[in-house]
């Protein structure tokens, strides 16, 4: 199994930026489902993990 990416020693900057890049991804891994093209089924479900876990960084630099 992949190790889970870390987030906790990226800045807040970091973190919006891979937010922004991360919903791009996911958004066209949405688009490649409907039309067919997928290959990888799990890519959106560990996109959305990502996406989870950044969103969960943010908010504890944030309060921090």
């Amino acid at each position: 199994m992949a190790k889970k990416t870390s987030f906790k020693d990226s800045s807040l900057e970091d973190i919006k930026k891979l937010l922004v890049e991360k919903r791009a991804e996911l958004r066209t891994l949405r688009f490649e489902a409907t039309g067919g093209r997928a290959k990888d089924t799990s890519a959106a479900r560990k996109t959305r993990k990502d996406i989870a876990r950044l969103l969960t960084e943010e908010t504890a630099k944030k309060t921090a």
